[in-house]
């Protein structure tokens, strides 16, 4: 649909400037929605004005902690799409505050304005019973979400790549300058990365489909793949030849106590305890296909950025490996 800048057609993006929610960001406005992202930094929003035509895309001043700024976040909104989380605890940014409360506080706030479509962003291994406080988190977000609006649609994805992934951006830059990438636990957790793209039309799919409501979707890629392979093939595509070394679950949980104390840490003692479970698509869930999406290979995405990290850059002959 055209852009009317006088239609109520408002669709708020709760996450919108993270990796994820800059594309649904561009699929909303695409179709002529007005979009608010609220966020702690609204400044950080202005990269994504560009997506749409002058005014479509308006940054908002909100934090998921607060009950007013959130019912302001989606006030005349008829899409509210949750994708804040995050990785490591920090203050009061902490797992429960965010992925639970802040999860149910959009929940409710949405139900009470009206919203006609919740899309909440979940995880694969959220899990009451999981012993990482992430995964329990990410559950216990998804209850309050249910509780508050019981017509919303939950979505899980693995890990999810693309061109602003920090995980094969992260290893591939690593390889750089490190003579090996580490295995974790030996490199056998079990992965089914999902293409950034993918899950943003699925979201689109969520908003689309009357039968998605109150449905919870596990979001992976056509393969499975386990760490160790994935090491291998960001190798492959970033023209690197590096030793893999395997670190037993001991000695990376004591290595991630003090890589914890880091600003923004690479490694925590609770990511490690979320390696050691696969993270792939549940057997009998929804998928992307029930989504009408067909899954794309990691192959078919990864050389079009993983390029950059080749020795000689780019542009440079792929047999060349350093």
């Amino acid at each position: 649909m055209p852009y009317d800048p006088t239609a109520p057609t408002i669709a708020t993006v709760f996450g919108g400037t993270g990796f994820i929610g800059r594309y649904i960001v561009q699929r909303l406005a695409r179709r002529g929605w007005r979009v608010r992202v609220p966020c702690r930094d609204p400044d950080k929003a202005l990269f994504l004005k560009p997506f749409g035509v002058p005014g479509q895309i308006a940054p908002h001043f909100a934090n998921v902690r607060d009950d007013a700024g959130v019912a302001a976040a989606v006030d005349g909104a008829e899409i509210v799409v949750n994708l804040v989380g995050v990785l490591y605890e920090r203050g009061r940014n902490t797992f429960q505050a965010v992925q639970h409360h802040g999860a149910g506080r959009i929940a409710a706030a949405a139900a009470a304005g009206g919203t006609k479509h919740l899309v909440h962003i979940s995880a694969i291994g959220a899990d009451p019973e999981s012993p990482s406080a992430y995964a329990r988190a990410k559950a216990a977000g998804e209850h309050a979400v249910w509780q508050a609006s019981p017509e919303a649609t939950v979505l899980r994805p693995s890990i999810v790549f693309g061109p602003e992934d920090a995980f094969f951006n992260r290893f591939a830059a690593m390889a750089r300058l490190s003579p090996f990438l580490p295995l974790i636990g030996g490199g056998h957790t079990r992965f089914q990365p999902v293409y950034v793209a993918d899950v943003a039309d699925a979201v689109m799919s969520a908003i689309d489909m009357p039968e998605a409501k109150g449905g919870t979707y596990e979001l992976g890629g056509p393969t499975v793949y386990t760490f160790a392979e994935l090491m291998r093939l960001t190798l492959r595509e970033s023209g690197r030849s590096r030793a893999l070394l395997s670190v037993p679950w001991g000695v990376a949980r004591l290595q991630a106590r003090f890589l914890g104390l880091l600003p923004k840490p690479p490694l925590t003692t609770d990511q490690v305890t979320l390696l050691q479970r696969d993270n792939i698509v549940s057997e009998g869930a929804q998928t992307l296909a029930d989504l009408g999406i067909p899954a794309t290979a990691v192959e078919a995405i990864l050389p079009t950025y993983l390029s950059q990290y080749r020795p000689g850059g780019r542009f440079a002959r792929r047999d060349l490996v350093a």
